[in-house]
């Protein structure tokens, strides 16, 4: 019998892998985060600003 325990950087990729999958997640800020993840950049500071940006695009 083999238990496989997943690193915390294999769930964090599953989880960034397949977050447009999960429902009522809104796609927009998903690929951001998705995004960031992908890139390295995934800090609060750049999230705030990737929130600020999708605020204004969307005119609040």
């Amino acid at each position: 019998m083999s238990n496989n325990v997943k690193s915390g950087k294999e769930i964090l990729d599953d989880f960034f892998a397949e977050i447009l999958n999960i429902e009522n997640v809104d796609p927009v800020i998903a690929k951001s985060l998705a995004d960031l993840y992908a890139q390295g950049k995934l800090t609060d500071t750049n999230v705030k600003n990737e929130l600020q940006k999708i605020r204004e695009q969307n005119g609040h």
